[in-house]
């Protein structure tokens, strides 16, 4: 009787082993992921974003192309829209140094976000499968490995991340990445809010780390254009 109470025991309070499985794979993923961050150097893409409004339940379709760079410790992004739901239009973001530059050319208008004391999270953000390490996104996330997918002709692994910030948290409820773990870099990602907003990201046309002149990280801003800081 006593040896069937602890043997109950032992099945009650033991790791299932398809969980303890399931953490070795995704510690290796991470192990891959700090391998393959320490090679990046930068990115260049194309990009196809789905905005999905979920009140309203309507799909906005944006394209355009994108950069990534490592720049000391932080990563620094350049996007440019070129289309929206199939209408020309030109936007420019910008993130380096800790701010958030959004250009309007047809409205004159520049937005400037300063990330402040939430740069951290900013950075977290978009280096998420854009150079991140592995140890980098396990501090920032909680990561759920979801298979493997090929993309594009690339195999990629699917991992769903919770934000562990709670300020994170209220803007971002969790993504889900495809990373090709071979160049740390993201071929889709779906960033998911309370909400019920989504915002759906492909990349395709990948250039990894080739040679991007310093002025594709650099706003060309016109005299006489409005600018605001928030």
């Amino acid at each position: 009787m006593k040896s069937t109470i602890a043997f109950a025991a032992v099945l009650l309070f033991a790791a299932p082993p398809l969980a303890l499985a399931q953490d070795a794979q995704l510690q290796s993923v991470l192990d891959q992921m700090d391998k393959s961050s320490a090679k990046f150097e930068n990115v260049q893409a194309d990009l196809r974003a789905d905005l999905y409004t979920a009140v309203v339940q309507d799909h906005e379709i944006q394209t355009g192309s994108t950069a990534f760079r490592r720049a000391g410790g932080s990563i620094e992004m350049a996007t440019k829209i070129e289309t929206d739901n199939g209408q020309p239009a030109a936007r420019d973001i910008l993130y380096k140094n800790g701010e958030l530059d959004f250009y309007q050319p047809a409205l004159k208008q520049e937005t400037i976000f300063s990330a402040g004391a939430n740069r951290a999270e900013y950075d977290s953000l978009l280096a998420t499968g854009f150079g991140a390490s592995g140890k980098a996104l396990a501090a920032a996330w909680t990561a759920t490995l979801q298979g493997t997918e090929t993309i594009d002709g690339v195999q990629t692994t699917k991992l769903d991340l919770v934000p562990k910030q709670a300020s994170v948290r209220n803007n971002v409820s969790h993504v889900t990445v495809w990373i090709d773990l071979a160049r740390d870099i993201t071929l889709k990602q779906i960033f998911y809010q309370p909400s019920g907003d989504t915002r759906t990201v492909t990349y395709s046309n990948i250039r990894y780390n080739t040679h991007l002149p310093g002025s594709l990280f650099t706003l060309k801003v016109p005299s006489g254009t409005q600018i605001q800081r928030r």
